[in-house]
């Protein structure tokens, strides 16, 4: 792929990552997930290599980048077929909003870990009875003293078995209006009161889906993040990352399956030439290979606003470039898979289980209906819907 717009040294960063990636590969995924197990291998190789702390301040350990660089990474490690799921969620999300708006003492605790790879941090937004309607999130944090006590349920909470502790999104009663408004919170993983069950999925990954339930769970003061007051600024400061990394995330397996099939045709004879001199077969690959581009034009844009500090600017973008991707991704995937045939749905190739993984990048972490809503309404200026 066309790297020209990119710097020497985030060409570099690309390089590295594309040979850690291929030492591993899409067979060291398939394994890990076969054995139940996680891919702390890969985890530690790239955390070693300062790739998992790249975004976060050179002062607490990171690598002083942004997402621009971040999204490099993931992006590449999924063209090679292992793609690290809680790159987005620990130093993406987690590790942005604590380096943003956490206190001294939260950015001395947490950010060296991150950066190291020496500890996870999931993250808690989606309810069962709110799924992409934030304002009507029902976990509840109430004061009690000079403690917070957090009551409430979340879905689909990943990674919550590895990770360290959550960043949780409540919401708290502001005293002056009595309405709700989000803030953040750091959860423990072993803070009592705070159970887990694991979500039964189809979808086959290392990272595994989780239900939260929070009862009375009781944290410090020092739990919150930020300013009380400052709870939706907080809030988008990690949405707007998470969008550009599920972009990335998109990209690179994009990509990889793209890659799988142009293979395949080049080699695959049945009459006298490769069957990727046929039209019916080059041209869908050929458009599936310019989406991904545009895709990731829009990706790299996105972090370019968001790591200037504009994020207006960058949640457009970053909405843009998530919708691009995932619609992308399950093209790219889909083709490659009927490239394939046959062998597009055997173990072998590894092509099959991307068909159910593929469309993450269309529902999560917001519907591409959603993304439209936002388009139509913040983009456009047309009336709100809902």
């Amino acid at each position: 792929m066309s790297t020209a717009l990119e710097t020497e040294e985030h060409q570099a960063l690309r390089a590295a990552v594309a040979a850690l990636g291929k030492r591993y590969g899409r067979e060291y995924m398939t394994t890990v997930i076969r054995e139940g197990r996680h891919t702390d291998e890969l985890w530690a190789e790239a955390a070693k290599l300062g790739y998992l702390g790249v975004n976060l301040p050179e002062e607490y350990g990171g690598g002083g980048g942004g997402m621009a660089e971040l999204s490099i990474v993931l992006e590449e490690l999924g063209a090679a077929g292992s793609p690290l799921l809680m790159m987005i969620v620990s130093p993406a999300i987690c590790g942005t909003v604590i380096a943003r708006f956490g206190t001294e003492a939260q950015k001395r605790t947490w950010l060296p870990g991150l950066a190291d790879g020496s500890l996870t941090m999931a993250f808690g937004i989606t309810e069962p009875d709110a799924g992409s309607n934030s304002h009507r999130i029902t976990t509840t944090a109430r004061r009690d003293g000079d403690d917070w006590v957090l009551t409430g349920r979340k879905v689909y909470v990943s990674g919550v078995d590895i990770a360290d502790a959550t960043l949780i999104v409540g919401r708290t009663e502001d005293a002056r209006s009595g309405k709700l408004k989000p803030c953040l919170f750091i959860v423990p993983r072993d803070a009592p009161g705070f159970g887990r069950n694991q979500i039964d999925m189809e979808l086959h990954a290392p990272e595994k889906q989780f239900e939260l339930v929070l009862d009375d769970v009781r944290l410090p003061a020092d739990a919150l993040v930020g300013d009380e007051d400052a709870g939706l600024l907080q809030l988008f400061a990690g949405l707007n990352p998470e969008r550009i990394m599920t972009a990335a995330f998109g990209i690179g397996m994009g990509r990889f399956a793209l890659s799988k099939a142009v293979e395949y045709a080049r080699t695959r004879q049945v009459w006298k030439a490769p069957i990727g001199a046929h039209q019916a077969i080059a041209h869908p690959l050929a458009t599936a290979h310019i989406d991904l581009e545009l895709s990731r034009l829009m990706m790299q844009k996105a972090a370019r606003l968001y790591d200037e500090g504009d994020d207006i600017g960058a949640g457009e973008a970053a909405n843009m470039a998530k919708y691009a991707a995932g619609e992308a991704c399950v093209k790219a995937v889909d083709q490659a898979v009927h490239t394939l045939g046959g062998n597009g749905l055997t173990r072998e190739y590894g092509l099959a289980s991307l068909i159910t993984a593929s469309r993450v990048a269309r529902i999560a972490p917001v519907s591409r209906e959603m993304i439209l809503n936002y388009v139509s309404h913040q983009s456009l200026g047309l009336p709100k819907s809902y």
